[in-house]
């Protein structure tokens, strides 16, 4: 068995783990010791160590060049209050009205900050995913209210709303959003499936490429890059190609709305969904995979790094130093 496998069997039995109530409860206390000890580290030493363990090299934060060590360098020196706002899943929703229009978003059908507020009683009829505004944790997908064990759900909403994601990462956008439960309409396609997820990776405010995760719910599931043109790109970010898709209807749309977000952004990624021709906001991401994702080809992440220029900011740093 590889070293990767080992490593992802052994997460998802701590993950397990935790998620019982007598693994939460006996884990608990040694994480907030845990977090006691993260919030002594400088930004810069943990990310440098993550870094190095993640990508198998040594992060250059004075002199950056590939995509990653970049997308790190923002996250330790570049911080801004909007940042805040757009990381956040509930407050973005007023930025994206402002910026663009509310006919983009999806329809918001409940949010609460009590987690004794999900009940089958207070939610929708109508299918929807159930999430936090502060995190990466994905959400429940609602069906059939009646399939959902609306208990376990109340405990791993809690349980959410009590993390802070800017500890571990030091992705700082996270540290100061106020923890909220919010509840929206499932997107899906013709057939009954989840839509394609286009992740639109902009540049100095312009788009450079496409990201989209192919059949992402199947264990077939793989990640494409396409060039602004929907060229599929020799590039593997993580995962291997999966199916060529064929080339959006709304691409030229997508790509205008992601620029109009992107234009006061040095690095920022726009997720859009295509659901039936129409566009749908997903969501704004200052740090993909907070800069650890490695590129199966270290020339990508090379060729990346070139094209986005952060060197106005690097130069500013120093200056203040």
């Amino acid at each position: 068995m590889s070293t990767d496998l080992r490593k992802k069997g052994l997460r998802k039995t701590v993950s397990k783990i935790y998620g019982s109530d007598l693994g939460y409860y006996a884990v608990r206390p040694i994480y907030k010791v845990y977090e006691v000890i993260l919030k002594m580290i400088p930004s810069d030493v943990l990310v440098k160590n993550s870094f190095k363990k993640h990508m198998g090299y040594p992060l250059d934060l004075k002199n950056p060049q590939t995509l990653n060590e970049k997308i790190n360098w923002l996250k330790v020196y570049h911080r801004k209050d909007i940042h805040t706002t757009i990381a956040d899943k509930y407050k973005v929703r007023e930025y994206i009205k402002e910026k663009i229009g509310e006919d983009y978003l999806i329809p918001l059908l409940y949010h609460t900050k009590n987690p004794n507020d999900i009940t089958p009683e207070n939610m929708p009829d109508v299918d929807h995913i159930i999430k936090c505004n502060h995190d990466s944790s994905g959400g429940i997908v609602v069906k059939d209210k009646s399939e959902i064990d609306w208990e376990k759900a109340r405990k791993r909403f809690k349980r959410l709303l009590k993390q802070n994601h800017y500890y571990a990462t030091r992705e700082w956008q996270y540290k100061n959003i106020e923890p909220r439960i919010v509840v929206e309409k499932l997107l899906t396609t013709e057939d009954g499936n989840l839509p394609d997820d286009y992740k639109i990776h902009c540049f100095n405010g312009k788009v450079q490429f496409f990201g989209v995760d192919v059949d992402r719910h199947l264990p077939t599931r793989g990640r494409n890059l396409y060039d602004a043109n929907w060229n599929l790109l020799p590039c593997n970010w993580g995962r291997p190609n999966g199916r060529d898709l064929p080339r959006p209807e709304n691409l030229e749309e997508m790509i205008a709305l992601a620029e109009k977000l992107a234009e006061d952004f040095v690095y920022l990624r726009v997720d859009f969904y295509s659901v039936k021709g129409k566009t749908y906001f997903g969501e704004l991401t200052l740090h993909q995979s907070s800069g650890f994702r490695k590129f199966w080809q270290h020339e990508c992440d090379e060729k990346f790094g070139k094209m986005l220029n952060i060197e106005h900011l690097i130069n500013n740093t120093l200056t203040q130093d």
